[in-house]
């Protein structure tokens, strides 16, 4: 590939990017933007205070940004970069020696820092998440807004006689869980409207999710920043090994995930293959399954069971030696959909850690006395929602069906379910 063609490349994908932005985004990017360009020109101006220091922090923090990665959920980290930044900003000394660099400097070398390490994707057609990189941004600019101020007076109660840095680590624990606990509410208020879920659904899984590897990027940060004042900059590389290996696991963990779902989503598509189920069936209600889902505010966790066994509620109808027409289970007799669900969750169990989707599957057909699990009444409805409308966008089609099986409900199908169907077929967000 030339460079020329690599350009446009970067060019096409970076403006789909662009495309793909809500308002909120926008609103975070422009922010982002212009205190990166405060912090740049104001540094430029009075030229950088310890130099040495802030090119070792911004180069550790291009590195980070160059090794992020993309954990479940679609979210962007780069715990290096984080870490970096953060320690950066808390540093009190070098060798003993106070250090006065200002909360504009630290916001100029970590922008700096960051399009440095965004610039090698970017050239490969790989443009980051810009909403992500200003969250990051912000949130460090924040701290260090907060926390450089104070360094003055953090620093003389280091000093002899008194020698203490209980103070300084009080205050910087303190400020740091008020910054982690803003960037939760940032990105929970992003997701919320990227994924169509409630805002409390969205804390609530930020915190479940996100907040353990910020907390652990944090302890990070403190440690280098602490490490510093006796190590000097070797503190830096000291710090990067074990962080790079970390980031080499949470990849691990990454990569494992991802590739479970593209493996269900293959077996998904043996039905389909096969002649079972009309194509596009399964995936079709595993979308319907989790917009629905998030209506009724499950967890994250929750949600990516339920997207498991969606996809594959239907794998039990290889079983069968006739094919049901167009697949369609919401036409069978009970005992026959129940049987297809029955077989679909022994084949789940076979692999040995789907456990709780195969009960999920397994259940996907018993009637609402029995109180099966939220996620199997979810499936139940947007199977028989898609088996009757398949991939049509037609609306009255649509209200045909919800009302066909509102009036077939009872012990049939969940109520909340259903009704959360019809709001989300009714705003067209699946």
């Amino acid at each position: 590939m030339t460079t020329t063609e690599r350009v446009r490349r970067s060019e096409g994908s970076l403006n789909t990017v662009l495309r793909r932005l809500d308002s909120g985004q926008l609103l975070l990017i422009c922010a982002a933007g212009l205190v990166a360009v405060a912090g740049i020109a104001h540094t430029a101006a009075i030229g950088l205070v310890d130099p040495e220091i802030a090119v070792g922090f911004g180069a550790l923090i291009a590195v980070g940004e160059l090794a992020r990665l993309t954990m479940p959920g679609n979210r962007e980290v780069a715990p290096i970069g984080a870490a970096a930044a953060l320690g950066y900003t808390l540093l009190l000394d070098l060798s003993q020696n106070q250090l006065h660099h200002s909360a504009l400097q630290v916001v100029a070398v970590i922008a700096v820092g960051m399009l440095a390490g965004a610039l090698p994707h970017l050239a490969v057609g790989r443009p980051p998440r810009l909403d992500a990189m200003a969250r990051r941004l912000l949130t460090g600019a924040l701290l260090a807004f907060a926390f450089r101020p104070l360094t003055d007076s953090l620093y003389e109660l280091t000093k002899p006689p008194t020698s203490t840095w209980w103070p300084a680590l009080a205050v910087m624990v303190a400020l740091i869980a008020v910054t982690l606990l803003i960037d939760v509410l940032i990105a929970a208020l992003l997701r919320a409207e990227q994924v169509r879920t409630a805002f409390r659904v969205a804390v609530r899984d930020e915190i479940n999710m996100a907040f353990p590897l910020g907390a652990a990027v944090a302890s990070s940060g403190v440690l280098l920043a602490l490490a510093t004042h006796s190590m000097d900059l070797v503190a830096l590389l000291v710090f990067a090994a074990p962080l790079l290996v970390t980031q080499v696991a949470f990849r691990k963990y990454a990569g494992i995930r991802a590739t479970y779902l593209q493996t269900v989503r293959a077996l998904s598509r043996v039905t389909e293959v096969g002649g079972y189920v009309e194509p596009g069936h399964s995936r079709r209600v595993s979308r319907l399954a989790v917009a629905v889902g998030r209506e009724l505010g499950m967890a994250e966790p929750e949600l990516l069971e339920l997207e498991y066994a969606a996809l594959m509620h239907d794998i039990g109808q290889l079983s069968l030696r006739d094919p049901i027409p167009g697949g369609a289970t919401v036409l069978t007799e009970p005992e026959q959909a129940r049987r297809i669900a029955e077989l679909g969750a022994e084949v789940i169990r076979q692999t040995g850690v789907l456990d709780r989707v195969a009960e999920v599957v397994r259940r996907q057909c018993d009637p609402i006395t029995d109180d099966p699990p939220l996620s199997s009444r979810i499936i139940k409805v947007a199977n028989a929602y898609d088996d009757l409308v398949g991939p049509s966008t037609d609306r009255d089609r649509a209200g045909a069906a919800l009302e066909r099986i509102r009036l077939s409900s009872g012990s049939v199908y969940d109520a909340h379910a259903l009704e959360a169907l019809a709001r989300v077929i009714d705003r067209g967000r699946v």
